[in-house]
């Protein structure tokens, strides 16, 4: 009796000590602090884009009470613009925020997480990531870069961009040389003009002086503040390359799951904050800058139901045609179809009948 008391208190006194343990581990590893580097495509405090990549980093910084500290990098400042994903992977920075259709040299599949031509808007965007199959989907996909990505800003519908020449029919489009990235710059090229993938920094002073004839960009809020309307007169609705376009948050995988659950809770909640403040942000700014550049006197053109006819045509096929390169992008390319068959109904019947009649 006398050993089993003993057996039993040492017992007791093992898992106490354990527990304490623990419990003195998981303390030291809350104290913990990580000085994080978040490397973006974008210009430094840019409005929307910049600016939107400065908040998600306060915003992780404030709500894991500066357990993260994350410095933000503007474009060139530690890599280039379109060479961000590649040095998150590698763990150069360990956050990136950029656009997933950049990506499309990784594989084709990247580009249905920012936007497809005449796909989805925000709104359907955003149900397809949280509700539907779009990010686990994009996980799988990032998994083998050893990336986690997470939706982190929308821009809503898109211009169409600025031409320095009419579009009146589909042979307009025939030799334009246009700054267009994605799936839309694939579609351009079908319709035979020649696709130009830039950084944001270098759209102006290409349009300006010829190398281009045409750009997209974002809309009215970031059009107005690269000036683009001093560089083309004429300003080009919807855009039908980015109806919906999602911006990433990319964070080296390795360096996600060193962190505690709750600071990588942050790092998700964090994200999805901003994912709705930019998309807020964007709607309120775009209306004043749209007013602005009716003061200067720009021709704002729809384009000719003729030319989105075809576009659509040509993006119908592009994507059938790329959905059987390989097996992720054609498990992608079915998700998001199917899930953008299934909301349309709805999306009619409410939003588009409601703004039809208002």
């Amino acid at each position: 009796m006398k050993r089993r008391k003993f057996l039993t208190s040492l017992g007791s006194s093992l898992a106490l000590t354990s527990l304490l343990g623990n419990s003195s581990s998981l303390r030291a590893k809350e104290k913990t602090e990580y000085q994080w580097k978040m490397v973006t495509s974008w210009p430094k405090n840019f409005p929307g884009l910049g600016t939107g990549a400065e908040n998600l980093a306060k915003l992780i910084t404030n709500l894991s009470n500066g357990r993260i500290k994350v410095k933000v990098f503007g474009a060139n400042e530690l890599v280039p613009p379109l060479e961000v994903f590649d040095f998150v992977s590698k763990g150069g920075a360990e956050l990136g925020h950029s656009g997933a259709y950049y990506w499309k040299g990784k594989s084709q599949a990247c580009q249905f997480f920012s936007s497809v031509p005449f796909g989805m808007n925000s709104q359907e965007m955003n149900a397809w990531l949280y509700y539907g199959d779009g990010i686990k989907l994009w996980e799988k996909l990032y998994d083998k870069f050893n990336l986690i990505p997470r939706p982190a800003g929308n821009t809503g519908v898109q211009m169409g961009g600025w031409f320095n020449k009419k579009i009146n029919s589909v042979n307009d489009l025939k030799g334009l040389k246009m700054r267009i990235p994605g799936l839309g710059g694939e579609v351009l090229s079908r319709a035979g003009g020649t696709s130009v993938t830039l950084a944001g920094s270098e759209i102006f002073t290409a349009l300006q002086t010829g190398v281009i004839d045409a750009t997209e960009w974002v809309g009215p809020y970031n059009d107005r503040a690269f000036g683009l309307h001093k560089a083309a007169k004429y300003y080009y609705y919807p855009g039908w390359h980015e109806p919906g376009p999602t911006i990433e948050c990319m964070i080296n995988k390795d360096k996600y799951n060193s962190l505690p659950t709750d600071l990588k809770l942050v790092i998700d909640i964090a994200c999805k904050a901003i994912n709705l403040d930019m998309l807020s942000d964007y709607t309120a700014k775009n209306n004043l800058a749209l007013q602005f550049l009716k003061s200067e006197n720009i021709n704002i053109l729809k384009f000719p139901n003729e030319v989105l006819t075809k576009l659509k045509e040509i993006s119908d096929e592009i994507l059938k045609e790329i959905s059987a390169k390989d097996e992720i992008t054609n498990e992608v390319y079915k998700s998001y179809v199917s899930f953008k068959e299934d909301v349309e109904p709805w999306t009619d019947i409410s939003d588009k009948s409601y703004l039809d009649i208002r």
